[in-house]
């Protein structure tokens, strides 16, 4: 039976398998290189230096900071989108700024107006009161002028009639008494409005005392008692 196992065997083609390689082998293999029995080492020493530096990255806050080519996309997305954000609020901020200044030009423009109008209108009414003050400075020499001789010198007042008229009164009258006459003589006007032209009419016949007084019927009065 060996015999015809071994033809057998024999009878089969040799292969790959047939042709051991030399040399030592299974518990009898030759010694492995020095790179060989070094590389375990190298391989732990580099997987912990790596746990390492992960863990002081973790800890000290680094890791944080490092940026992964992965992120540098969503980096950028993020800010393009800040930098977007930011112009559009500082265009909104230049927006209300420019807003507020137009508002803010306008209330001042608005308020020198008004101030122009006031004054202009305070000018006004300053002028025409110094043209009233002027028109009641000024006597009225048409205003009616009566001159009563209390003085029994004949002719008197028909003598300051003329000095009145030789000063431009165009409408003046010499009177005897017919009534109480004062005991000095004195110029009498009725209306505050006719006292500039009892001033005059005193001060062009000399005299200094001028009254105020009622029932004259609207014209001046001139009493002569010296």
């Amino acid at each position: 039976m060996a015999k015809n196992d071994k033809d057998e065997v024999d009878s089969f083609e040799p292969d790959a398998f047939d042709n051991p390689p030399k040399g030592p082998a299974g518990m009898h293999r030759g010694a492995r290189s020095a790179a060989a029995r070094f590389m375990p080492f190298v391989v732990v020493v580099l997987v912990a230096a790596l746990c390492g530096v992960g863990a002081w990255g973790v800890f000290s806050g680094e890791a944080g900071k490092v940026r992964l080519p992965w992120s540098q996309s969503s980096s950028t997305s993020a800010a393009a989108s800040s930098s977007s954000d930011s112009a559009a609020a500082k265009k909104k901020a230049a927006s209300a700024k420019k807003a507020a200044a137009e508002k803010k030009a306008a209330e001042e423009k608005a308020a020198q107006e008004q101030q122009a109008a006031e004054e202009q209108a305070q000018s006004q009414q300053q002028a025409q009161a110094e043209q009233q003050a002027q028109q009641a400075a000024q006597p009225d020499k048409t205003k009616g002028v009566t001159v009563i001789n209390g003085t029994g010198i004949s002719g008197y007042a028909a003598t300051k009639q003329n000095v009145l008229a030789s000063a431009g009164y165009t409408n003046v009258a010499a009177s005897n008494p017919t009534g109480s006459l004062p005991s000095a003589t004195v110029v009498w006007y009725e209306s505050e409005a006719d006292k500039a032209t009892a001033d005059d009419v005193a001060s062009t016949l000399g005299i200094s005392n001028v009254q105020q007084a009622s029932g004259l019927g609207g014209g001046i009065v001139v009493v002569l008692m010296s």
